[in-house]
């Protein structure tokens, strides 16, 4: 997984493959998700992210 922040955007792209691409849906206004000839996420791409909450990511684990 691959994670880049276009701040001047605010822009959060999240590269989970580098499949080629060949279905792209909108999930909402500012949420598009991209598939594989399987069906399976290659990337997300969130706009607005700082402004909605996606943007700085906070790490959480769990207690062992």
């Amino acid at each position: 997984m691959h994670t880049t922040y276009y701040p001047d955007d605010d822009i959060l792209e999240i590269k989970f493959s580098s499949k080629p691409i060949v279905r792209e849906i909108s999930q909402d206004w500012n949420t598009c998700v991209s598939y594989d000839t399987d069906g399976k996420v290659v990337e997300m791409v969130i706009l607005e992210a700082h402004a909605s909450g996606a943007w700085p990511v906070e790490e959480q684990r769990k207690a062992a």
